[in-house]
């Protein structure tokens, strides 16, 4: 029953606000009413216990279990709202306002829940770091004040301030667990001056640190306590990166005991931000995500000693579950969203879940579920929750628009189901999920092969577009390796294979002349151009070239077509000119009835050299390579593409459904290369 009830869960939207029941039924809790108006904040207490909203006029606090209704606070503009450890004390912040009188307005209030009395009131104008930090035994509170510690008994809040701490510069306080509290001090590097961290008994502030530590590069900096409080990690950061790396600062990381007899930096082997890290529930080891992508996560005791190197992979997110015995390592905002369930008994990884767009990551007070959703405005579409068993199913869904927050509803493991020696089975997923399947549309694969034009998809690929091993035709002829035909029909250079046949076919065209291309009406280039013009530009041909003046060769023919084709342009303009229609005579003019076509003697198919003919096949050329080959370098360039896609994949890019079909058929790739015995 402890479990069951460990599972209730709170969400609230832009139009909705609810409880929810756990495994196995998730329905709504009963007696729980939702407000007709939007609420602004939601918070259960540490404890469990409690459950609390508020809205633009009223904030009300309700028993978690049952939804009974327990206290309203009548206080406008309420924005957020903390209860202390052990839900005694309920606190308000309000954005601060200017007051008529010009008194300070007292933003911050502390309202006892049983009673609902307002019992202090403080000036707070930021809401970072609004809230004050009690001890589990809520014997003492602190605040901090413009670089001033603060230190009340709430028991005594009549009394006021009852001891404090002045530290210089700080910039940050944190109060530990466990039965022997400690504060940690940052200062951050101002100045020139080192940036440090102090930490003080809450017993003896006024006397010296326990343990401090001095260092640069921290602008700014994350305070995590184990959970007995003995041992603090501190990461720093700084605003800018001097070496110009990485445009989010560098960053560090520090190991501090309260008692002071241990500290150092955590040194990390590979270069890059910290990313996330997390204290196991223990408090003997942590783990820490680093590096550029892939980043690495690595697992330390509370002595910074290595104990596991999870290796590289897309991960900035890392959370142990309540009892210590699994571990979430996940690759949320720009990256995929897979989730990585590491049993940290074996280190063996138990599920990996595919959980994209996902804005909060939390495990259920159990260690059993994972609770991921994502919000708004972080992504204002698909907004949900999704909740998974361990084992990787989804349990339970549940969609709403515009989603502003969610959390489990919080239960000490002690009075949680114990895990048990070996991981649970995953309960019957709920009615939701089997709705969600059969409503949501299957997502089509996407048609594999090289890309067609819309005009023609859905036919039969010519066989000429296909590659040998697909069915394609040999392409021993072509000094191109590609099946693909050429896409201009140009002659071949001398010397290749097919230069000076008589009749070439390329591409579906027949040329002459040696594999010259004849332009339509012109008289073949061993033809003589007819008229006077002609005949004179031949024997000043012949004459130059020490020939007979009426013999004719290739370039006098061509010269003397090209001689023609000028006259007949002049004469075609002069015409035009005059306004005249046909005429007589020759110089390239039209005759009479002749209706603009030139009569043309028949063409004239010179023979090349017997010496271009015989020309050697060029080495190397792909037309020199046998069947065996060309397969095999097929093969190769499969595998080639095959290596890219891993290294993608490692750095954590999303692959399409044919790329991993690529993939996957690598081991028959080396099968049928191997078979070649190249």
């Amino acid at each position: 029953m402890a479990s069951q009830t460990s599972q209730q869960y709170a969400f609230r939207a832009q139009k909705s606000l609810g409880l929810v029941n756990g495994t196995p039924d998730y329905t709504p809790v009963a007696g729980f009413v939702a407000p007709d108006v939007p609420a602004r904040t939601q918070a259960y207490s540490a404890d469990g216990r409690l459950y609390a909203y508020a809205l633009p006029t009223v904030v009300r606090i309700f028993q978690a279990e049952g939804a009974k209704l327990l206290q309203e606070l009548p206080f406008p503009n309420i924005v957020d709202l903390s209860f202390s450890p052990r839900g005694t004390y309920i606190s308000t912040w309000e954005r601060p306002v200017k007051l008529e009188d010009g008194a300070q307005h007292k933003n911050l209030r502390v309202f006892s829940v049983s009673t609902g009395v307002e019992l202090i009131a403080f000036t707070q104008k930021s809401q970072e770091g609004w809230d004050l930090q009690y001890t589990i035994s809520e014997s003492h509170a602190i605040r901090l004040v413009s670089s001033e510690i603060q230190v009340y008994r709430p028991s005594e809040w009549s009394k006021g301030i009852v001891d404090k701490l002045r530290v210089e510069g700080s910039t940050l306080v944190s109060l530990s667990p466990g039965l022997n509290p400690s504060i940690a001090v940052f200062v951050a590097e101002k100045k020139g001056a080192p940036a440090s961290i102090k930490i003080f008994s809450l017993s003896a502030l006024s006397g010296t640190p326990t343990c401090q530590k001095t260092f640069f590069k921290a602008d700014r900096a994350q305070i995590k306590w184990n959970t007995l409080g003995t041992q603090v990690l501190l990461l720093t950061q700084t605003e800018v990166d001097n070496s110009n790396k990485s445009y989010y600062g560098e960053t560090g990381m520090y190991l501090l005991s309260a008692a002071g007899n241990f500290d150092c930096r955590v040194t990390l082997d590979k270069e890059g931000p910290i990313h996330d890290f997390a204290w196991s529930p223990n408090s003997k080891e942590f783990g820490v995500v680093y590096g550029y992508m892939p980043a690495k996560t690595m697992l330390f005791d509370q002595r910074v000693r290595t104990l596991h190197d999870f290796g590289a992979s897309p991960h900035n997110f890392i959370s142990f579950n309540p009892q210590g015995r699994l571990i979430a390592l996940a690759g949320f905002g720009n990256l995929a969203g897979k989730i990585e369930i590491i049993d940290r008994r074996t280190l063996a990884k138990v599920c990996t879940i595919d959980a994209p767009n996902t804005s909060h990551c939390e495990w259920s007070p159990d260690g059993r579920f994972l609770l991921t959703a994502t919000l708004s405005p972080r992504l204002r579409v698909d907004n949900g929750i999704k909740i998974w068993h361990c084992t990787g199913p989804l349990v339970h869904v549940q969609l709403t628009d515009e989603l502003y927050q969610t959390s489990w509803r919080p239960t000490p493991v002690e009075n949680v189901a114990p895990f048990g020696n070996t991981i649970p089975p995953a309960p019957a997923p709920s009615a939701s999920v089997l709705s969600l399947a059969a409503v949501q549309k299957p997502v089509p694969a996407k048609p594999a092969g090289a890309y067609r034009p819309p005009g023609a998809r859905g036919l039969a690929t010519p066989s000429i577009f296909k590659r040998e091993d697909e069915g394609g035709p040999m392409m021993n002829g072509g000094a191109s390796g590609s099946a693909t035909p050429p896409r201009y029909n140009r002659s071949p250079v001398p010397g290749a294979p097919g230069y000076g046949q008589g009749h070439q076919q390329n591409g579906g065209h027949h040329y002459q002349n040696g594999g010259r291309r004849t332009v339509p009406g012109a008289p073949p280039s061993g033809t003589p151009s007819p008229g006077p013009d002609g005949q004179k530009n031949r024997k000043k041909k012949g004459k130059k070239e020490g020939g007979a003046p009426g013999e004719d060769g290739v370039e006098g023919g061509r010269q003397s077509f090209d001689a023609g084709q000028q006259q007949q342009n002049r004469g075609g303009n002069r015409e035009r000119q005059d306004g005249k229609g046909n005429k007589d005579g020759g110089n390239g003019k039209r005759a009479n009835g002749a209706g603009g076509i030139v009569n043309l003697p028949p063409p004239v198919v010179v023979s090349p050299p017997a010496a271009e003919t015989d020309a050697p096949v060029t080495p190397g050329a792909d037309g020199a390579l046998d069947a065996v080959a060309k397969k095999a370098r097929n093969l190769n360039k499969k595998l080639k593409a095959i290596e890219e896609l891993k290294e993608k994949a490692k750095r954590g890019e999303r692959l399409e459904a044919t790329q991993l079909r690529k993939m996957e058929g690598e081991a028959d790739i080396r099968k049928e290369l191997a078979a070649l015995g190249v």
